[in-house]
């Protein structure tokens, strides 16, 4: 699961206040100096982050219609993040990014929900960033485009800015979902497919913008072992000294994207992501496990072995609205280093109480399943 695809034949598939600038280079340190702390490796973090890290709330009447066409499945949608920066400045330490190709540009230009309710088009995209080729940034083609960075090359040029102000930040894991799903539904715009020629492309493009040097990949991970699973087996991730001020991409595909970005690239040899390749392969080093109520025993045993994982505390915003924590509780409690949530801070769109964070209203921290 990522979140919520819509398809308006009635399924649904799927995924602010101004926040203080917090210290991003340290988290809650466990008993350890700072010192001590940053000689231990990468996998022995636990970071909260943001689920659909762009994503802005879908234009009132468009929801509004949503809701008349799908019901309550609408509500699943209801939700939204202050920018980026903002939430990088608060300390999150997690974000996913959803992207869209778009070769020759203008694919995505012209949203039809701004047709069906009749909003104004210069209000969405000003500076006709969409009409550029490359890839853009979007939730679901039509109805939930909204994001505080269309294209990805505007967003990377961001967090690179961001980082060089922040030299000493947190490493910073970034999930990127591929997303070329078909909405089978008059009107809708048919996605170009993420083949592995367009898979190069995306790696050129994080690549040119942030530069490798500063970036965690996986022949760095492999260093001189056979395979990037043998090094994550004998535990050859970076210091968190040594990740700090870099940033980490997970490929979260599965499937025929999978396999076109693994193509070629044994143990993902050159590439840039890694890619949530399945344990006893050559290319497993970090993966996603969305139920941490359902998986727990599973994920602590990747934990245990030296695998990074990534989990969910709430999806869909059915925990926030009945103030259910027991997800969030269950990622904690599993050991998983990336703990995703839509809720950093309290919604904006309806009444609840429901916010996670770790002790002292952090979101990093060493993890606690190693001290056992």
């Amino acid at each position: 699961m990522r979140g919520i695809i819509i398809l308006l034949t009635g399924i649904l598939l799927s995924g602010a206040v101004s926040a203080q600038k917090t210290d991003v280079s340290n988290g809650a340190l466990a008993g350890k100096t700072v010192k001590e702390a940053g000689q231990l490796p990468l996998n022995h973090i636990q970071v909260i982050g943001s689920h659909n890290s762009y994503k802005q709330a879908i234009d009132p009447a468009l929801f509004q219609m949503l809701k008349q066409t799908i019901g309550s499945l609408a509500s699943g949608l209801d939700y939204s993040h202050v920018s980026i920066l903002e939430q990088l400045n608060r300390g999150l330490a997690s974000l996913e990014i959803d992207i869209y190709a778009d070769a020759k540009g203008g694919k995505y230009a012209h949203p039809k929900g701004l047709d069906w309710v009749k909003t104004q088009a210069k209000t969405y995209d000003p500076e006709k960033q969409m009409m550029e080729p490359g890839f853009k940034i979007l939730h679901v083609q039509e109805i939930d485009f909204r994001s505080h960075y269309l294209t990805l090359k505007s967003c990377l040029r961001d967090l690179k800015k961001w980082s060089e102000e922040n030299p000493d930040h947190n490493p910073v894991f970034i999930t990127m979902n591929a997303k070329d799903d078909e909405i089978k539904r008059e009107g809708f715009t048919v996605p170009e497919k993420f083949t592995s020629e367009v898979l190069d492309e995306l790696d050129q493009v994080i690549l040119d913008e942030l530069g490798e040097e500063n970036l965690i990949t996986p022949d760095q991970v492999r260093g001189s072992y056979s395979t990037l699973e043998k090094a994550v087996l004998e535990q050859n991730w970076p210091t968190l000294q040594g990740a700090k001020g870099k940033f980490i991409f997970i490929l979260d595909e599965t499937n025929e994207k999978r396999t076109a970005y693994i193509q070629g690239h044994p143990s993902l040899k050159g590439r840039v992501l890694f890619a949530n390749a399945a344990p006893g392969t050559p290319e497993a080093a970090i993966m996603i496990l969305n139920d941490p109520n359902k998986d727990q025993a599973k994920i602590q045993e990747l934990v245990k072995k030296g695998y990074i994982i990534r989990t969910r505390a709430d999806a869909d915003t059915k925990q926030a609205r009945k103030n259910d924590k027991s997800q969030f509780e269950a990622a904690c409690k599993s050991g998983a280093q990336i703990i995703s949530t839509d809720y950093y801070q309290k919604s904006t769109h309806f009444v609840s109480d429901y916010q996670v964070s770790f002790d002292g209203n952090q979101c990093f921290r060493l993890n606690p399943f190693f001290d056992k």
